[in-house]
């Protein structure tokens, strides 16, 4: 064990020193997981002599976390399996976040303390952006189980350590929302490690699983007499997280419904609709939502579509119909867009302007935009669209929020919003989505929406060396790369 720490350093030092390398630049002899979690480390600007964990919450914060996460169901399963095995080996039992912060840590006094010397503890982040190559954070980069052994870890306070981690998703969404990981000194750590703590996040994900079934049946129980009150009208009781748990009628409605971040409308594409979205209602229940099909209220709205992204040029469409838009009115359509409530005058003048906004001129410039873009279009006190948006940065706000990597590089690829504009409130945007879509891109070490970000020119110089990282030396997108 000392010898194959004493090569996994000299390895490391050959590395950090820029005197061994391979097709990709790092170490040949390392495993190809570790070699792509240290490129990833060093892409990211982990120190590998000084790097430290970053406290990201205090103890007070990690407690109400804890109540809130949904491993806190699954921990009694964690410790039967683990805590035990972790004592008798001087290890301790860990589970994180979806973010690699630290939750829960149990296990031996003596390793507990010597983890405290190097912050192995509640509160802090381990993921690899932020403290390099370690078995929670590339399990969470992953997405699979992986264990570290000693100098595989790239910041070199964690050598004397190794450690095992396996990855932890939502059985009701599929979503990874944390990992469980055992660690401890390296001269301690069996081989088979690894395989238990797989085995534990399973049946951590098992227990979660029987435990949304119970509360679907008890939710179905309950709310059924809400369903069938609805009569002949269509209907469905959700999840709390939006999955169709029983219809009526049976089949019409999507397996899932994306629940509205404002408001308690959606549209969506519902069998015997002929295809075309129609706008339902979700309403709170005490656990869940019902859905219902409302009857139609009058005349069906226009649809506005805002190809904002990447336009020096602004122009939108009313019902296919093109518009030409000034830059001015292209602003005002994406900030009413962003803002689905609605703005007030004065909101607007400080959106578009800063402090030196007056409302007068937003209510001279609303007036003239109500009349290019149809007066049903858009709405008075408080200034708001009544159409049906169709905005490309919309869609990349949606993709972010639901982890869709590669729509999210599609969408980002066709440039920033409105990249001519000097409104406060699209700069803050507009620099919003690009740190958001670049940063969700390089997590997700996806060589598909890399390249996609990297052929249509918005890429840096970091997002290019991931993707070159990831590509197989036999890809043919590797010369057009270079």
């Amino acid at each position: 064990m000392a010898t194959q720490r004493r090569e996994l350093e000299r390895m490391r030092d050959a590395v950090l020193a820029g005197g061994v390398t391979g097709p990709d630049g790092l170490a040949p002899g390392l495993r190809p997981q570790v070699r792509e979690s240290w490129a990833r480390s060093l892409a990211a600007a982990v120190d590998p002599q000084r790097s430290r964990p970053r406290h990201a919450y205090e103890h007070s914060e990690v407690v109400a976390l804890r109540s809130g996460h949904p491993l806190a169901e699954a921990l009694p399963v964690l410790r039967d399996v683990l805590l035990s095995v972790a004592d008798q080996a001087r290890h301790m039992m860990i589970v994180t976040d979806e973010r690699g912060t630290i939750l829960w840590r149990e296990g031996a006094h003596d390793v507990l303390r010597r983890a405290d010397r190097v912050d192995l503890v509640e509160g802090t982040s381990w993921s690899e952006d932020c403290i390099g190559t370690n078995a929670m954070g590339t399990a969470l980069s992953d997405d699979r189980p992986v264990s570290i052994h000693s100098a595989e870890h790239l910041v070199a306070a964690y050598h004397p350590w190794t450690c095992a981690a396996a990855p932890v998703h939502d059985p009701e969404t599929g979503r990874l929302i944390g990992t469980v990981d055992v660690t401890g000194p390296e001269q301690t750590f069996h081989p088979t490690t690894l395989s238990l703590v797989t085995a534990a996040a399973r049946l951590a994900e098992h227990r979660l699983g029987e435990l949304t079934a119970a509360r679907d049946e008890r939710l179905c129980e309950t709310n059924l007499p809400h369903l069938a009150g609805l009569g002949t009208t269509p209907g469905a009781l959700l999840s709390p997280r939006g999955r169709v748990l029983v219809s009526n009628p049976p089949g019409r409605f999507p397996a899932r419904v994306e629940l509205p971040e404002r408001g308690d409308r959606v549209l969506l594409s519902i069998g015997g609709s002929g295809g075309d979205p129609v706008e339902c209602r979700v309403e709170p229940l005490g656990e869940g939502w019902l859905l219902r099909v409302p009857a139609p209220a009058g005349p069906v709205p226009p649809t506005l579509t805002l190809p904002f992204l990447g336009a020096r040029s602004p122009s939108a469409r009313r019902d296919g119909r093109a518009l030409r838009l000034g830059l001015r009115h292209a602003e005002v359509l994406t900030l009413l867009a962003l803002h689905p409530e609605g703005l007030t005058s004065d909101q607007l003048a400080a959106a578009l302007y800063g402090d030196d906004g007056r409302a007068v001129t937003v209510r001279a410039e609303m007036h003239r935009l109500r009349r290019h873009v149809g007066e049903d279009s858009v709405r008075t006190q408080p200034y708001r669209l009544a159409a049906r948006v169709d905005a490309d940065f919309l869609r990349l706000r949606e993709a972010l929020r639901d982890g869709r990597v590669r729509d999210v590089a599609a969408e980002a690829a066709r440039g920033p919003l409105l990249p001519v504009s000097e409104s406060p409130a699209i700069r803050a945007e507009r620099e919003h989505l690009e740190v958001a879509a670049r940063s969700a891109v390089l997590r997700a070490n996806d060589p598909d929406a890399l390249w996609s970000m990297v052929r249509s020119g918005e890429a840096d110089d970091e997002l290019r060396f991931r993707l070159r990282v990831l590509l197989p030396s036999s890809d043919p997108r590797r010369d057009e790369l270079a």
